[in-house]
């Protein structure tokens, strides 16, 4: 019989610089979370969220890595550049997150009062987790947008850095619910209301490009993403003012941590947590606005 569509598997998905990449975090991945679970342990919602990660990634990097080699990803109705741009960005962020939690956590020099063989396996644990970021970091690096080159929007610096701004809220999220006391004026419900507006926003800006679906759209996509960009300018430009002064003014908050506070559970701790991060987002921002000026979106890569 002849083949008239060409070879049926693609070698380069697993013999590329990108593809040996991604061989390498599916096996830093499976040694990670194996290690945990055989013997490293894991407990609380610090470890779970470090298991999650790892076994998330693992997932759809064997996903990744068997659509592309069998030319499956052409079946699916997915911008596949975008797709694998913005898993790359995502996992870089939650490993390197997961790869500091871990060891912060569970990670000791002494073996009291788990044993020596648990710690040794937590500290094994640690190093290839780091790996496993390290990974996925080449992966964005290898993939990222080259000056002239036509490429996904999400490998732009600017589709990268929508990644990084949900991310980032997520942080802010978290410190949100976690006793921040955001509820006590309507100054700082504003600011809630600023960060899920320009999540929400981002992250369907970011569902479009993956699904490919922006040419569909009866409105500019690229122009709305832009002006988009600079509101999220101004509205985060508005809370890294209103949320410090709500917080730490001596009017308002306080502008020094309660001494009587207890650790992990102080209001004063999370609403620092959300000005750092506030302010992050803000630069964040501030650079997707610059960078954008720069691209064409491409759709379909």
């Amino acid at each position: 019989m002849e083949s008239t569509g060409g070879p049926y598997l693609n070698t380069a998905a697993v013999t590329s610089p990108v593809g040996i990449a991604r061989l390498l975090q599916m096996t830093f991945g499976c040694t990670t979370f194996s290690l945990v679970a055989h013997q490293g342990g894991f407990s609380a919602a610090y470890g779970t969220f470090c298991m999650f990660v790892w076994t998330f990634c693992f997932a759809i990097t064997v996903f990744i890595i068997a659509c592309e080699f069998t030319h499956l990803h052409s079946c699916l109705s997915l911008s596949w550049g975008n797709f694998t741009a913005a898993f790359a960005m995502l996992a870089t962020l939650m490993s390197i997150t997961a790869a500091v939690i871990y060891p912060l956590y569970f990670v000791q020099v002494g073996c009291y009062p788990i044993g020596c063989e648990v710690r040794d396996f937590r500290i094994a644990a640690s190093v290839f987790a780091g790996l496993l970021f390290v990974t996925y970091a080449a992966e964005v690096f290898l993939t990222r947008a080259k000056p002239g080159q036509v490429t996904s929007y999400m490998a732009t610096i600017s589709g990268l850095l929508k990644i990084v701004q949900a991310f980032v809220a997520c942080i802010i999220f978290g410190a949100l619910v976690n006793d921040s006391q955001y509820g006590k004026y309507v100054a700082t419900q504003w600011c809630v209301a600023v960060y899920s507006f320009c999540f929400v926003v981002t992250v369907v800006v970011v569902a479009f490009s993956v699904t490919g679906k922006t040419a569909l759209l009866w409105f500019p996509f690229e122009r709305s993403v832009v002006i988009y960009t600079f509101g999220a300018v101004l509205l985060y430009a508005s809370a890294a003012v209103i949320w410090p002064v709500f917080c730490f003014d001596s009017k308002y908050g306080s502008p020094r941590r309660p001494g009587l506070c207890a650790k992990g559970k102080c209001p004063w701790d999370s609403q620092l947590v959300i000005a750092i991060f506030t302010y992050v987002n803000l630069l964040l921002y501030v650079l997707d606005l610059a960078y954008s000026q720069r691209i064409r979106f491409v759709s379909h890569l």
